[in-house]
């Protein structure tokens, strides 16, 4: 009974989180399933739209213009690793292997030190763990993250629906077809990096702004958390979200589901190390099926026939 009741409890922080979270997965769901590539430089680009949004803050910048600069610098780390595999050829995953070491370092730098604080107390910020309860509800973290969703799928659509955002879909779904077609895939998938990781890093700087500091060490396991939001929204909402507006919502609900399983097992009271490899199990688990359900299931009802018919002759 206790359990149920810190759960209820603690329900809001786990659906404001999930939706900052659910912002990181739309951005990571544009290169994992539009452009069928893995993305690495998403565990760097994160602490890098907080790092930047917290330092710009602090310095005396406008919330919103360090929410903006925030989504820039994420862009440009977009850029870079959309340089590094296609002008320089390098594999995508390397690529941004590189980017995310890069980062590391940059954000050191950026940061001054591992970690920045930043309180209600001396800024007022746009979202923070503190406006979760007795605020205005203008105010309440949930209500700005979810208009920040809306939002950000609003632009995603209208973009995707246009010449250009309809060649990155095509870029990403068979990219020798759309080279033939004298479709510059180079630029789109350098364009659609740039987009997806601008959208990660505006994620970061909602995350820095909610837990009140940005760390160098904020986007570990981003990825995994990412992927875990996209499996779990599409497993979930899959066939009943079809329209591309909606499979972006749904990946911003798992992002929020993830969370309050998050939240539940916490108060379960399991160890929140082993929280990581619950999240790598889940994410593989929900990887692997379609393909052995494919390979192994499918494989055993087409024997069954030309095993029945062997018998019979």
């Amino acid at each position: 009974m206790d359990i149920l009741i810190n759960t209820i409890n603690s329900l809001p922080g786990a659906v404001a989180q999930g939706l900052i979270w659910g912002i990181m997965a739309i951005g990571l769901y544009i290169t994992y399933r539009i452009l069928d590539i893995a993305d690495l430089t998403v565990d760097g680009s994160i602490c890098t739209g907080g790092a930047v949004c917290v330092m710009l803050i602090m310095n005396g910048c406008s919330i919103p213009l360090a929410m903006l600069a925030a989504l820039g610098v994420g862009m440009l780390t977009g850029l870079a690793t959309g340089i590094f595999h296609t002008v320089m050829g390098i594999p995508a995953i390397l690529a941004g292997i590189l980017t995310q070491l890069s980062l590391y370092s940059i954000n050191l730098k950026i940061l001054g030190k591992a970690n920045q604080a930043i309180s209600t107390r001396n800024y007022d910020l746009l979202v923070s763990l503190n406006y979760i309860k007795g605020v205005p509800f203008y105010k309440n973290t949930i209500f700005v993250i979810i208009i920040a969703v809306a939002a950000i799928i609003a632009v995603l659509y209208w973009f995707f629906g246009t010449e250009l955002g309809c060649s990155i879909r095509a870029t990403g779904s068979n990219l020798n077809m759309s080279r033939a077609q004298g479709i510059n895939t180079k630029f789109n998938t350098v364009l659609g990096l740039m987009i997806s990781n601008g959208i990660v890093a505006l994620s970061g700087a909602f995350l820095a702004q909610y837990q009140g500091f940005a760390d160098v060490n904020m986007g570990r396991g981003a990825i995994v958390i990412g992927l875990a939001a996209v499996i779990i929204g599409q497993a979930l909402l899959g066939r009943i979200f079809r329209n591309f507006a909606l499979t972006l919502l749904s990946v911003a609900i798992g992002g929020v589901i993830y969370y309050i399983v998050y939240q539940a097992v916490i108060c379960a009271g399991l160890d929140p190390d082993l929280l990581k490899l619950l999240s790598a199990l889940v994410v593989a688990v929900f990887l692997g099926v379609p393909y052995l359900k494919k390979t192994y299931f499918s494989r055993s009802k087409k024997a069954g026939p030309v095993k029945e018919d062997a018998e019979h002759a």
